[in-house]
C-alpha cells in the first residue's frame, strides 16, 4: 500500500478516534445498565387470580424513592415474542415523596407471550408478584419455617414507564426490567 494513500499518522490518529468511540458507547452502555437498575419508582402487581381460579383483579403498588411528589403515567410490557402485542397499562397516580401509593385494577393478562412464564407455571410454580426490584422475603414479611420447601423462581421482560415530576411536569421514560416472581408451590 502507497504510503501517501493512506499515511502511519493518519492510521494513528483514525485508531484514536475508533478508540475514544468505543470507549463512549461502552460508558453509555454501563451508565444505562447503572440507570436501570436505580429507577425512581419501584412499583409490584399482585392478583389473588395468580393462586387460583378467581375472578379477582390487580393490585399495584408504588413506591417513590425521591424527595419530590412524582406521578407514573403508564407501565407497558414490551412483550418479546412477535405474535404478541405489548401491554399498555395507564397509571396517571401521585405518588408522595419517599412514600407509597395504590391503585385497584381490572384483571390484565400479564402472563401471555412469555415462554419462560409459560413454563414456570406447568412445572407448578405460583406467580406470586410482577415487580422492577429483587424481591426479597424479608420485604414482603414472609415467615420462611421450612427453607427446604420454600424456592424463588424469576423469569424477566422489559418494561418501558413515563413518569414526570409534578414540580416540572416534564416526562421521562425509562426502559428497565421486570421480574415475574414464582414461589415453590407446597405439596400438601
Amino acid at each position: 500500500m502507497d504510503k501517501s494513500y493512506f499515511p502511519f499518522g493518519s492510521l494513528k490518529l483514525l485508531l484514536s478516534i475508533t478508540l475514544v468511540a468505543a470507549t463512549s458507547i461502552t460508558a453509555t452502555f454501563v451508565a444505562a445498565a447503572e440507570q436501570q437498575e436505580e429507577t425512581n419508582i419501584k412499583f409490584a402487581f399482585y392478583s389473588s387470580s395468580w393462586g387460583g381460579a378467581t375472578e379477582d383483579g390487580m393490585r399495584l403498588i408504588l413506591y417513590n424513592k425521591t424527595q419530590d411528589y412524582l406521578r407514573l403515567d403508564s407501565i407497558e410490557f414490551l412483550k418479546s415474542e412477535q405474535e404478541v402485542s405489548a401491554i399498555a397499562i395507564t397509571i396517571n397516580l401521585v405518588i408522595p415523596p419517599k412514600g407509597y401509593a395504590e391503585r385497584e385494577l381490572e384483571y390484565i393478562d400479564l402472563l401471555q407471550g412469555n415462554e419462560c412464564i409459560n413454563r414456570t407455571l406447568e412445572e407448578n410454580w405460583r406467580l406470586a408478584e410482577v415487580s422492577n426490584y429483587t424481591l426479597n422475603p424479608s420485604v414482603r414479611n414472609l415467615i420462611i419455617e421450612d427453607t427446604d420447601s420454600f424456592r424463588i423462581y424469576q423469569c424477566i421482560e422489559d418494561v418501558k414507564t413515563i413518569w414526570a415530576s409534578t414540580n416540572t411536569n416534564i416526562e421521562s421514560e425509562t426502559l428497565e426490567w421486570v421480574l415475574f416472581h414464582f414461589e415453590a408451590r407446597r405439596d400438601n
